[in-house]
């Protein structure tokens, strides 16, 4: 039974993606088989978590390519949190895009919602996988699929990111990425993921710490300098796409391999005792420091949200460099914490794009009083994003903070405290000038579509230019995200259990 949910969890995104364009010239059914997909899924994801967390590990057996080579699934704890939170977010998420495409009058929207589609399953691959081989496969189908989606608005804009971003990121897949994983499969004897590793006892300190090094720049999704630039070059997207990069999929999916590889391939006690990733955590809290500068400077709104991401991110990667079971935790824990919180920012981004055609920080004056509701949620994300309680960042910082603590790392530490500030430098004053600067007078749509990262609003009286919150579906999506934020914080159980359950050694 669990293993036919599995396949059913691969299915149903890809079944969307072949009927959304039979739908297309129907709106209101593309979009209705998009939502009826999404919550399908859910469903569907949902119902492995309780075989998860009390022991089972369901599994699909593959088929094999060549000899050794075996496309397969087996869900693990680390596995079931991402697949929850890619299916929880491609509900709201959905749900923001059909106010979002329409508010703004996107072209292409059939596309957009097939390659969405096709990403989410990507994503449910990547998450399920058993083996580096699957693993590998599905990363690279994410890749080529979110690529229509960056270069949506099909100026020369979008198509140079879109080189950017499928230069660097199948870059370093095919150069860094892959040889690691050939290395793995020739040391190992098999590129299987198991608790407690694979390559223990199978490489001395010099050899394990080169292969870490592929592994962490291969992973070019993960966003760790110097192979970061990707990011902040897709940002010329639509705000759903924002979203979906930076919180539901291809991010996520990069710090997910990567603590997935430090756990189930390098093997966390392994690695502590050849001493070989304490370059790591040096490399992950130069990435978090120097993006937090960069997002300091950045007046556009989404590009400061997209050096955000670069450095939480890193957050994961240092959780796992620490190298102890509760920093591990906290790895997981801000997969899902920094998922929930950073969708919530870039929607509101969205919306305010959408309602009031303002992109950049510094035309924000007085803008929390026009949408109370888009700027209070984003008032809470950011909370999230600086760690503040009672939001979900709060406790996986907290986490990584007591396994820094705990075995005596004081760089985590240092690093930990000064992003915090630097967070707070970046976050707390475009809160503060939404709700507490008096609002200048300007004309409709005066240069907040010519900013870096959106498309033109050509429509800026069409829909109310200006008046008032964004969309109904909009600020439902968003009041939603911020909910879980804090949610999350209230009653973190099950990503918690699920974090937990990664750390422990059964088979």
């Amino acid at each position: 039974m669990d293993s036919t949910l599995v396949l059913l969890a691969l299915l149903v995104p890809l079944v969307a993606a072949v009927l959304i364009p039979l739908a297309g010239g129907q709106p209101n059914l593309r979009e209705g088989i998009t939502l009826a997909s999404a919550g399908i899924l859910f469903v569907i994801v949902a119902s492995l978590v309780g075989p998860v967390l009390s022991g089972a590990r369901p599994e699909l057996g593959g088929f094999e390519v060549l000899p050794g080579l075996v496309v397969g699934f087996r869900v693990e704890p680390l596995g079931m949190l991402f697949g929850l939170v890619a299916s929880t977010l491609w509900i709201v998420n959905s749900i923001y895009s059909i106010g979002y495409m329409r508010g703004n009058g996107e072209p292409r929207q059939t596309q957009f919602y097939v390659c969405f589609a096709v990403a989410i399953a990507a994503t449910m691959g990547v998450a399920f996988s058993s083996n580096l081989f699957t693993l590998f496969l599905f990363y690279e189908v994410l890749t080529l699929s979110t690529y229509p989606l960056v270069t949506h608005n099909g100026n020369a804009e979008a198509r140079a990111a879109g080189r950017v971003y499928l230069m660097l990121l199948l870059g370093t897949s095919m150069l860094l990425l892959l040889p690691a994983i050939i290395w793995t499969g020739i040391l190992a004897g098999t590129l299987d993921f198991a608790p407690g590793g694979i390559l223990a006892g199978k490489a001395g300190p010099v050899l394990t710490g080169v292969l870490l090094g592929l592994f962490v720049f291969g992973i070019g999704k993960a966003g760790v300098m110097p192979v970061h630039y990707w990011l902040p070059a897709a940002m010329v997207a639509p705000t759903p796409v924002s979203a979906l990069l930076h919180a539901v999929a291809v991010v996520k999916a990069g710090v997910f391999t990567l603590t997935k590889v430090v756990v189930y391939v390098f093997g966390v006690e392994n690695l502590a005792s050849l001493g070989t990733a304490d370059w790591l955590a040096w490399v992950a809290g130069f990435t978090i420091l120097a993006a937090s500068v960069v997002a300091l400077q950045q007046d556009h709104l989404k590009r400061r949200l997209a050096y955000s991401t670069i450095s939480q991110l890193s957050y994961i990667v240092l959780a796992a460099a620490i190298l102890t079971p509760i920093s591990l935790v906290g790895a997981a824990m801000h997969i899902a914490a920094h998922a929930v919180s950073k969708i919530t920012l870039f929607f509101a981004a969205g919306s305010v794009h959408t309602a009031a055609h303002v992109d950049h920080i510094s035309r924000m004056n007085g803008i929390g009083r026009r949408m109370p509701w888009t700027m209070g949620a984003f008032t809470v994300a950011s909370l999230s994003m600086i760690g503040v309680p009672p939001t979900a960042g709060f406790l996986s910082k907290w986490f990584i903070l007591e396994g820094a603590f705990s075995s005596g790392r004081w760089v985590p530490v240092a690093v930990i405290i000064g992003s915090t500030v630097l967070n707070a430098s970046y976050f707390l004053p475009i809160v503060y000038r939404a709700f507490f600067r008096e609002e200048e007078p300007h004309p409709a749509g005066a240069h907040g579509h010519h900013g870096h990262g959106e498309p033109h609003a050509h429509d800026t009286h069409a829909h109310g230019g200006g008046h008032g919150e964004a969309p109904l579906p909009m600020v439902i999506a968003i009041v939603v995200t911020a909910s879980l934020t804090v949610l999350m914080f209230l009653f973190p159980g099950l990503p918690l259990g699920l974090s937990e359950a990664m750390m422990e050694t059964r088979p």
